[in-house]
């Protein structure tokens, strides 16, 4: 009888360890935006200048407040990827919806992209 109370004892301990080992290597997972640029012909854009920003939703809005206003320039595929990771806080009910501008010499483009936390978002903006 005593056998089997301390094998049920020492099994709790060992599956309640187990538990806050997984929990506890918990790994957050990346909350990025990559922007495919191509032209009209569906064709990728590389070296175009792709800029991500928010302003306030509030009514009126702050004066010059932008919440985000980053860039990058594309790849050599047309793509520019951002990382909003640090921006990202755990029990955060959903995180933005920013603004796209594209641009190359005289083409632009504009678009918008809805983040959702912890997941690669993908969006594709048409310069003309």
């Amino acid at each position: 009888m005593m056998n089997t109370t301390i094998r049920f004892i020492l099994g709790t301990a060992v599956l309640a360890t187990v538990g806050i080992m997984f929990n506890g290597c918990k790994k957050d997972q990346q909350t990025i935006a990559v922007i495919t640029v191509v032209n009209g012909d569906g064709e990728a854009v590389p070296g175009a200048s792709v800029r991500l920003y928010a302003v306030s939703s509030e009514t009126p809005p702050p004066t010059n407040e932008i919440r985000f206003d980053t860039t990058q320039v594309t790849n050599g595929t047309g793509k520019a990827s951002f990382d909003f990771s640090d921006y990202y806080q755990e029990g955060q009910a959903g995180f933005a919806v920013l603004d796209i501008e594209a641009k190359k010499g005289s083409l632009e483009g504009e678009g918008i992209i809805k983040i959702e936390e912890m997941k690669t978002n993908d969006e594709t903006v048409v310069i003309e």
